[in-house]
């Protein structure tokens, strides 16, 4: 796993949240970011290169606009996190269905300029991606060991399924870009906790 200081969370968080457990499925696109596969089949992604790609994430957040920026979450088990992401950080998110056209059309009310892109899973998100990808929008996506990257600028591995994993995601994911955007200076200043951000059962 790599030396376990520079990890964003403690490492017993990760793991309490299945943060890094992956599916029975590997595509090669993904392949670079699976530590090992246990004995049950499912693959195990490299908790070091999660922590790594979420720095590099919240820093390309850091750099456009709030209002440039959409999260698009089609899975039911990431609306809540989303939601508080954006209420957090001001950034739009579209939880449940994505309305179409709002990327490609500018005669709808509802069109937005977006810059960037961040999707919860490549799969049920990929109307999002294609939409994005036509008018050239850069796209960050959580992705799984299952995970297709087509179309995807920044690949950001995690289980992408699981609730207290996305919750922990976007908690580290939020708290990371106050402080790129200096708006904090640790985390110690960061006022929401990672149960906000985990629904309950």
């Amino acid at each position: 796993m790599g030396e376990t200081e520079s990890l964003l969370m403690p490492l017993e968080e990760y793991l309490k949240a299945g943060f890094h457990i992956g599916t029975k499925f590997r595509t090669k696109a993904m392949s670079d970011f699976i530590y090992k596969v246990r004995p049950d089949g499912l693959a195990v992604l490299n908790v070091q290169k999660i922590n790594e790609r979420i720095l590099l994430a919240s820093k390309l957040l850091a750099q456009y606009n709030i209002k440039d920026i959409v999260v698009v979450c089609r899975r039911e088990n990431g609306w809540h996190a989303v939601k508080l992401f954006s209420k957090l950080t001001g950034i739009k998110a579209f939880t449940g269905r994505y309305p179409p056209g709002i990327l490609t059309n500018p005669n709808l009310k509802s069109f937005i300029e977006a810059k960037l892109i961040l999707v919860c899973d490549p799969q049920p998100d990929k109307n999002v991606i294609n939409d994005a990808k036509k008018v050239g929008i850069p796209i960050i996506a959580l992705c799984d060991t299952n995970s297709e990257t087509n179309n995807v600028d920044l690949i950001v591995p995690c289980n992408n399924k699981g609730k207290k994993s996305l919750g922990l995601l976007f908690y580290i994911l939020a708290r990371e870009y106050f402080k790129v955007t200096g708006k904090i200076k640790d985390d110690s200043e960061f006022k929401a906790n990672l149960e906000e951000f985990v629904p309950p059962d």
